[in-house]
């Protein structure tokens, strides 16, 4: 674990903590390079950062409607990612991350898109605060994006594994996501076998994404602490 930087002697605020991994981040955009890049409050401060070096970049792929509004409202270019064969880097953020580098992902409603672009990538970088830090997977909701005629049926799959199943709502009535599907939040889960578990719910009729990123797991976290930016590697 190295720091990266420091901070002053008040405790910093979370949007601080995101501001600093998101410049942070920065260091692993390579010049020339269209650049991964995912969907969130974190994120966005990584965009803002990126903007400032826009020139030394070709673009981005981007996972989600949200993240290229406001790319291109900085001025960065956007690639289709069937416009591009691989990605020096993907940088995002995460629900949750363990000590592994295994991650929940999902709560802007983008698993989706966040895990077509992450597989794209060489290299996986994970920007978050320390509250997302944990030892078991499981505590963050778990997103799930379905097609609508399954949502009962994999809630009621999900109950069976001690889990329970509720759709998102917004405004009223059912999210949909970018591809036009549901989504599930799953609590009450608690994942010790992250790569099984993935692998098993993918599996399942009617699933189009489970926010396991364990198949496509971070390289490196760049977490925010009291301390300062620190450098989680993993295997």
């Amino acid at each position: 674990m190295t720091s990266l930087m420091s901070l002053s002697s008040s405790a910093p605020t979370q949007d601080e903590l995101k501001t600093l991994v998101g410049r942070a981040a920065l260091q692993y955009v390579e010049p020339g390079s269209i650049v991964g890049v995912g969907t969130g409050s974190t994120v966005n401060k990584f965009i803002d950062a990126l903007a400032d070096v826009k020139q030394r970049i070709r673009g981005a792929v981007s996972s989600s409607e949200a993240s290229t509004a406001r790319l291109r409202a900085l001025g960065i270019a956007v690639f289709d990612a069937n416009e591009v064969d691989a990605l020096a880097v993907y940088i995002d953020g995460a629900d949750e991350i363990d000590g592994r580098g295994y991650m929940i992902k999902g709560g802007g409603a983008a698993l989706t898109r966040e895990k077509i672009v992450a597989s794209m990538a060489a290299q996986f970088v994970c920007i978050a605060d320390a509250s997302k830090q944990v030892e078991v997977l499981g505590r963050f909701p778990l997103p799930v994006e379905v097609i609508p005629m399954a949502a009962r049926q994999i809630t009621r799959r999900f109950a069976a594994l001690g889990g329970k199943a509720r759709l998102r709502l917004q405004g009223g009535a059912p999210l949909v996501t970018d591809n036009g599907q549901h989504l599930l939040d799953v609590h009450g889960l608690r994942i010790d076998a992250p790569l099984a578990f993935e692998s098993e719910v993918n599996q399942w009729p009617g699933v189009v994404t489970v926010g396991v990123f364990a198949h496509q797991k971070a390289t490196l976290c760049l977490l925010g602490t009291a301390q300062g930016v620190q450098t989680l590697r993993f295997d």
